[in-house]
């Protein structure tokens, strides 16, 4: 394929995400041939090392290809959509699961499927370039590709705060998060690549890593943990209006991106949450599945993805339009199926 290019070189499989013009967004034959091609390289001795990085520097990967799903969703073609997802999320677990050295460069714009098929590797290097987000909520939608397995088990509550607001983060609050294992200076990245096959991954990313700078998450990381340490949404929206002091600002504004989300994708995420955290990675791509069979043809995606992807307008009309609003037992039901 042309938009997933492979090759192994001295024992290192690469795998290069080429479809520039879509921020290497995966559809589902990038899908399909990267599972196949990693299929193939789990048995070969030939390969030692996967390494995963995007064809240019300006993207890694910026997703899944929503706008192809919504899409789909809008002409009734369900076998499409729940395909869609359902290759995802097994590439997703392949990935969790595979026996080598799995090293994924974050180069520039990783954001939802980015970190799917990142995020569960063994090896996550970023560099000055990476801007990391899950941004699922303010599209109607909610953080997916196992996301409700490792989000709530980075640093604190600091995934939660990720996966709820759809913030966007740096190589330092990557690396304070644990979202990252190592930052890479961009201008390093060819000759990491091509010292992989010299030595064992980890010793050699190890070898070329560098301090990553100050987390921009850093002077509010107190206040994001007791926030978003809160179960439910509700619970946090009150711990943000309550907050003062030097945090006040910083909560203020966390407030009104809250306000800009898919009030049922917030429940939905702080539902998946909290199960995520008490769940095995299988069981959280198993619920995430079945919630993403009914979240992809509700009303709050195909206008999310409209709203900033489609018209571009940026005005989503949400419905339910407020929290309170949102029937939480429907919610409870789709959670639990």
């Amino acid at each position: 394929m042309d938009t997933v290019r492979h090759e192994v070189v001295d024992g290192v499989g690469r795998l290069v995400l080429d479809r520039p013009a879509a921020l290497n967004a995966l559809d589902l034959d990038m899908i399909r041939e990267m599972t196949r091609v990693l299929d193939g390289w789990r048995d070969d001795p030939e390969v030692r090392t996967v390494l995963v990085a995007g064809g240019s520097p300006r993207a890694f990967c910026a997703g899944g290809d929503i706008r192809a799903a919504r899409a789909a969703s809008l002409a009734g073609d369900e076998e499409n959509v729940a395909e869609f997802f359902r290759a995802e999320y097994a590439l997703n677990g392949l990935i969790a699961e595979y026996p080598k050295p799995y090293v994924a460069l974050l180069d520039g714009i990783a954001m939802g499927g980015g970190l799917g098929i990142s995020a569960h590797g063994s090896i996550r290097v970023v560099t000055e370039r990476s801007r990391l987000a899950m941004p699922e909520t303010g599209i109607g939608f909610f953080p997916d590709v196992g996301s409700t397995y490792f989000l709530p088990r980075l640093r604190g509550a600091s995934g939660r705060h990720l996966g709820l607001t759809g913030v966007h983060i740096g190589a330092g609050a990557a690396v304070d998060t644990g979202l990252a294992t190592h930052h890479v200076p961009a201008e390093r990245l060819p000759d990491l690549v091509a010292a992989l096959g010299t030595g064992t991954a980890a010793e050699v990313v190890a070898g070329f890593a560098t301090p990553p700078p100050v987390s921009e998450l850093a002077p509010v990381a107190e206040a994001v943990d007791r926030c978003f340490a809160a179960d439910s949404v509700e619970e946090v929206v009150a711990r943000l209006e309550a907050e003062a002091g030097p945090h006040q600002e910083w909560a203020r504004a966390t407030l009104a991106t809250l306000a800009a989300m898919s009030p049922t994708s917030l429940h939905l995420a702080a539902g998946l949450f909290r199960r995520g955290a008490a769940s095995s990675l299988r069981e959280c791509l198993a619920r995430e599945l079945r919630v993403a069979a009914w979240a992809a043809h509700s009303h709050d995606f195909h206008e999310g993805v409209r709203a900033q992807l489609v018209d571009k307008d940026r005005r989503p009309r949400w419905s339910p339009a407020t929290l309170a609003e949102v029937d939480t037992a429907l919610v409870t039901r789709v959670l639990d199926g």
